[in-house]
């Protein structure tokens, strides 16, 4: 019988209504049996800064305790001003520090990006990719998928559309097979 895989989720979006967050728990409601995902919270984590490389707060411990633990990482991001934002970035420098130290080094993962834009986020998704290849993770290199004009994807309620439903059923059984390509850690 085939492992189940130890997914670590990192939404770029802080808000409480986020996009993002939504898609992220409807891929976590859709994934097959083969995946266990689960969001890791960013917010709380103070800025990178080389100095807490010697000393690091309990926060940058715990997140790159996580991030170590995982089989493999799916980043949901926001586009901000054609890139990812702030938060994600912090979370993604966080993780590759202290130097030679890297919690994503060798990992598979997978991007995929929401946005009330029509372009879905295109900005932020590829901007992502380009640092995560920089720091060793295998990127699923399709389907690339971004999410324009996201809020058509959730009803009222914050239930995703039978649409959203098929596109991240689609996403997610692709990301399955990616993930199985790799040994799990």
């Amino acid at each position: 019988m085939d492992q189940t895989r130890d997914i670590a989720v990192i939404v770029g979006s802080l808000r409480k209504e986020s996009l993002n967050r939504k898609v992220a728990e409807a891929l976590q409601a859709l994934a097959p049996a083969s995946l266990a995902l689960e969001i890791v919270e960013i917010g709380q984590l103070p800025l990178y800064n080389q100095d807490y490389d010697e000393d690091s707060p309990e926060s940058y411990i715990e997140f790159r305790r996580r991030i170590t633990a995982a089989d493999a990482v799916l980043f949901v991001t926001p586009e901000h001003n054609r890139s990812m934002p702030a938060a994600m970035k912090n979370a993604v420098d966080i993780g590759s520090r202290p130097y030679s130290k890297s919690v994503w080094n060798g990992k598979p993962a997978g991007v995929i990006s929401a946005s009330p834009s029509m372009q879905g986020g295109y900005g932020a998704n590829h901007h992502l990719r380009q640092s995560l290849v920089g720091l060793n993770l295998y990127c699923m290199p399709h389907p690339e998928t971004y999410l324009g004009q996201a809020e058509r994807l959730f009803d009222p309620a914050g239930e995703p559309t039978e649409t959203a439903l098929a596109l991240l059923r689609s996403f997610i059984d692709a990301y399955a097979q990616w993930v199985a390509r790799f040994p799990a850690s």
